[in-house]
């Protein structure tokens, strides 16, 4: 299947060529500017070459240029593509030894008829034998290039050594932009795992932020500690004031029982029956009454006991959230020094990426050089090879 190689950098006039030759049966490759096209021409030899005049990085005619430089592709028809056509594009096009311009966008089935027309030529036997010149007129090859066995074995021997010197470099150079490739993906990488780190370092501000207001609640709830406390002191002392003022009354109590008891018997032995009746009715009034202060006296110490309760369990409660105070301190403190830690990783992860940009930047300027080297080779290459004929003209003519 002949191989197409497509190169334009608008993204819908690839796929329109794509799917018309597609149809047509033939293999596409697609390059989105002419950087592309040439890194693909330097491994791989396409049967037709469809380049866009204007791109952003290298026109077509540079393509066409280093297309008609290089002996392994000269013989690769190019055919160019531009959306306006005049005699500025035609005479640029021949100047390059392009095998013809066509007009975008393309009518009906024109890019498919100059393919396939390009391609008929190229398998015809005298389409071989001849390179077109810039003037459009064509030489033979076998006028540019003298046989093997007319030429001097000592020229054909430094010939042989150059060709693979120059071989040897160029893939070296393949080698080193290969390495420099897989250098900035892994660049790439490591810069997209410093943004995640970025991003998750900002989740942990925001949460320290929210622990730290947890804190100053919990800080101030902590102050009120004293005070709670002092109160609670209070209750206590009028708690036991309470308590001895009770045991007060009890002894009172008592005593007014034994004293009444007494007068109870002193009347009982110098009255009469009547006199004990009465004093039995008096002495029920004093028991009611004195029932009714015990009754409020109970209720008193009720109370007292209800309110101790209430504040042993309000001092329990206060006592828990310290504890919890204390601990959320502590968990406050250990994040602290997590987000201490992320920051050293941050700045680490930020020095890496700097060198790595750095690395990336010697490695386009590595590349740019190695690019250069090798179009200086190229133009070598054809002087050595123009001097080859030459010599093998003189020696014929000899």
């Amino acid at each position: 299947m002949p191989k197409i190689l497509i190169a334009d950098d608008s993204i819908a006039v690839r796929k329109v060529a794509e799917r018309l030759l597609t149809e047509a049966g033939l293999g596409v490759t697609l390059a989105a500017n002419g950087e592309e096209a040439l890194a693909y021409l330097a491994k791989e030899r396409p049967d037709v070459i469809v380049s866009d005049v204007i791109m952003p990085d290298k026109s077509g005619y540079e393509v066409c240029a280093f297309v008609r430089k290089h002996s392994t592709l000269a013989a690769t028809p190019v055919l160019l593509i531009s959306g306006i056509v005049n005699d500025e594009v035609t005479k640029q096009a021949e100047s390059c030894r392009a095998d013809g311009v066509l007009k975008k966008p393309f009518q009906g089935t024109s890019l498919k008829d100059r393919v396939l027309e390009l391609l008929a030529k190229r398998q015809e036997p005298s389409s071989t034998d001849i390179v077109g010149s810039s003037s459009g007129s064509t030489v033979p090859l076998t006028e540019k290039m003298m046989p093997m066995s007319e030429q001097s074995p000592q020229s054909l021997l430094l010939d042989t050594a150059k060709i693979k010197e120059v071989e040897d470099q160029l893939r070296e150079e393949r080698a080193r932009s290969e390495e420099l490739a897989k250098r900035l993906s892994q660049s790439m990488e490591q810069l997209a795992r410093a943004t995640e780190n970025e991003l998750q370092l900002a989740t942990e501000r925001k949460r320290v932020d929210t622990i730290q207001q947890a804190l100053v609640k919990a800080e101030q709830q902590a102050s009120r500690i004293p005070d709670l406390e002092s109160a609670l002191k209070v209750e206590q002392d009028a708690v036991a004031a309470f308590k001895l003022e009770a045991v007060q009354w009890h002894k009172a109590s008592d005593r007014i029982a034994e004293l009444e008891s007494a007068l109870h018997t002193e009347q009982t032995a110098a009255e009469q029956l009547v006199q004990q009746l009465s004093e039995l009715e008096h002495l029920s009034v004093k028991v009611k009454e004195m029932e009714a202060g015990l009754a409020s006296a109970e209720q008193q110490r009720a109370e007292l006991h209800r309110k101790i309760h209430d504040l042993e369990a309000e001092l329990s409660t206060e006592r828990r959230s310290r504890a919890d105070t204390m601990q959320q301190l502590q968990e406050a403190e250990t994040v602290a020094a997590r987000v201490q830690e992320m920051d050293d990783l941050l700045n680490a992860e930020r020095n890496q990426n700097k060198t790595l940009a750095q690395q990336a930047l010697e490695a386009e300027q590595a590349t740019e050089r190695a690019t250069k080297r090798f179009e200086e080779m190229a133009s070598k290459l054809s002087e050595i090879a123009a001097l080859a004929s030459q010599l093998g003209k003189r020696k014929g003519q000899a």
